[in-house]
């Protein structure tokens, strides 16, 4: 993680978190915090390696910021001095992007301070419910003395029925996260929070692509500004090539950037997901060799130490596995950032339901909405009838629950509870199905770098969950993303003549389902006798005698119902290493 940082902001009454403390700065130099900026009642205390820049406001930039032309902004002779702080958000978040969070003390008669955290989510933000704190690493907190962890039971209990949501809750009392594109007001240590970026504009029709062609192109250069604007920043890059389109699309863009780029693909023991043919073709494209590494059932490890800083349960077994090879894989490259297409599903409008033409017929009438479910039949391969079918059924019931909660494994005795929602499920009611169901699935793509503890080693970049690529790919209607019968349509017709043709083609790809169901046999009475005499189980939550009788049941061919366990076994593992 190139950006760590702990902000004490302005507050009333006694603290023991003084920033002009001898010993309080003693312990953050020995946790690697050297530089310190005031400002006006916030002391920002950051790594070395953390990029930092002053606005004329008064306020700081904390991380890699980029104008709209994809340069980076060294400078900010450009951003005026007598905004307010809503609409120096508002100038930040429309003239420039990037992976940062942005401090802005009280200005005027505002009398707050705000945080606001780029809609990317690249840099980890967690504040404090007082609003004492604002840091990247909560183990910064933690070990400085000004936080003592405690887990947030209440938050469990709603986990374990929403896995991998994400919240403004976190596992830890008084603990809280500031969701990307959102902004932190307090004032007398009173916290509040508010979205400022909202994905719901981009799919307004004024906003909206009228052409396939132009789409293309839009897409095409924004995909490319973006990956080469980061490229040029980290110079050494491992890239993870999975083998499909959007990773192909990354590695594409990573061409003539002048990075010095390395390439892994994972291979797994048992069939299924040996991606080594087409992941050749992007290190072929960037004229380096692939490094393919065994994933091995070995290193699915359930009980292994999750990151110290992390507030959630966010870790399982197969993301430790695949962490360590990438890790190993990077640091034996010497690279100081990792690179994914993560998220181009999500992004390149991939859904997988029949809404896209729900979306046609709402927006441009039947002859288009039957063209978009001749698409839809293509793609799923399904008749005409059933995908028509759906279609209007979608027209009828255009909504749908963003979560629906899981309690299998759970105590019968236990309430079940209400979806915390995110900002981005606030859509305004004429929202299109289609457009509705890609923003929450957007927001759903936030959880990706939680998983991924080697962010704390190395940036980890995701360019197509940046803000202009997620800006830009909303404004494609959702039913030009299936022209063709191809899904991802628009996205292949513009990187067309740089993707390997084999990938271009692909309809599929490969998956680690096997893998993990391998896991499982493996290492499922382990799991077990971990939850029937765990904290979980202690705490009333998890129900000893359904889990031993899942264990003891035969798998179904196709039956993907065990990865239950490694959610239940992971967020055990989490609450033991809390203590």
């Amino acid at each position: 993680m190139t950006v760590r940082y702990l902000a004490i902001l302005a507050a009333d009454g006694p603290s023991d978190a003084d920033p002009s403390s001898d010993v309080f700065r003693a312990a953050l130099r020995g946790l690697g915090l050297h530089r310190t900026l005031t400002l006006d009642g916030i002391s920002v205390f950051t790594s070395m390696q953390t990029p930092t820049l002053d606005l004329p406001s008064g306020g700081v930039l904390l991380g890699h910021v980029f104008n709209r032309r994809f340069q980076p902004l060294r400078f900010a002779d450009g951003i005026p001095s007598h905004l307010s702080g809503h609409e120096l958000t508002s100038f930040i978040l429309e003239h420039y992007w990037g992976e940062y969070v942005l401090l802005l003390p009280g200005q005027g008669g505002e009398g707050k301070t705000t945080v606001v955290r780029d809609p990317s989510g690249a840099v980890p933000c967690v504040f404090s419910t007082d609003g004492r704190f604002v840091t990247s690493d909560l183990s910064l907190a933690t070990r400085s003395g000004i936080h003592q962890r405690r887990i947030n039971w209440d938050f469990i209990a709603h986990y374990l029925q929403y896995p991998h949501a994400k919240t403004r809750a976190t596992g830890l009392q008084g603990i809280e996260e500031l969701l990307p594109g959102c902004a932190l007001h307090v004032r007398s240590r009173k916290a509040s929070v508010s979205p400022v970026w909202f994905p719901w504009h981009y799919v307004r029709t004024d906003e909206r692509h009228v052409s396939p062609e132009e789409a293309a192109t839009s897409v095409r250069s924004t995909v490319e500004g973006v990956t080469q604007a980061l490229a040029d920043t980290d110079r050494s890059i491992l890239l993870e090539a999975s083998g499909g389109l959007d990773s192909t699309i990354v590695g594409a863009c990573l061409r003539g950037t002048g990075a010095d780029v390395s390439c892994l693909t994972l291979v797994t023991p048992v069939p299924g997901a040996d991606e080594r043919r087409y992941a050749g073709l992007i290190a072929a494209g960037l004229g380096v060799p692939l490094n393919d590494q065994i994933l091995s059932f070995d290193a699915a490890d359930f009980e292994s130490k999750p990151p110290g800083d992390l507030p959630v349960p966010a870790v399982t077994a197969f993301q430790h596995a695949i962490d360590r090879i990438v890790v190993d894989a990077a640091t034996a490259a010497g690279v100081s950032s990792l690179y994914s297409g993560g998220g181009g599903d999500t992004v390149f409008g991939s859904l997988a339901s029949a809404s896209p033409a729900a979306d046609a017929v709402k927006e441009l009438g039947i002859r288009r909405g039957l063209s978009t479910m001749m698409s839809l039949s293509e793609i799923h391969r399904c008749t005409f009838w059933k995908a028509a079918g759906l279609s209007v059924r979608k027209l009828v019931h255009p909504t749908r629950a963003p979560r629906k909660p899981d309690t299998s494994l759970l105590r019968p005795s236990l309430e079940t509870m209400a979806v915390e929602e995110h900002p981005w499920w606030q859509l305004p009611p004429e929202t299109l199905p289609g457009d509705r169901e890609r923003i929450i699935d957007l927001a759903g793509t936030q959880v990706f770098r939680d998983g991924a503890p080697r962010r704390y080693r190395f940036a980890l970049r995701l360019p197509l969950l940046s803000q202009p690529v997620m800006e830009e790919c909303l404004r494609v209607p959702s039913w030009m993303w299936l022209l063709g019968g191809r899904n991802r349509a628009i996205a292949r017709n513009a990187f067309s003549d740089v993707l390997p043709e084999a990938v271009a083609r692909r309809r599929s790809k490969g998956n680690f389902t096997h893998y993990i169901g391998g896991i499982y046999q493996r290492q499922k009475h382990a799991m077990r006798n971990m939850l029937i005499e765990g904290e979980l189980q202690a705490r009333g939550l998890v129900d000893p005698e359904a889990v031993a009788a899942f264990v003891e049941r035969p798998l179904l061919p196709r039956d993907k119902t065990f990865l239950r366990m490694f959610d239940l076994a992971m967020v055990e593992n989490w609450v033991r290493h809390q203590g």
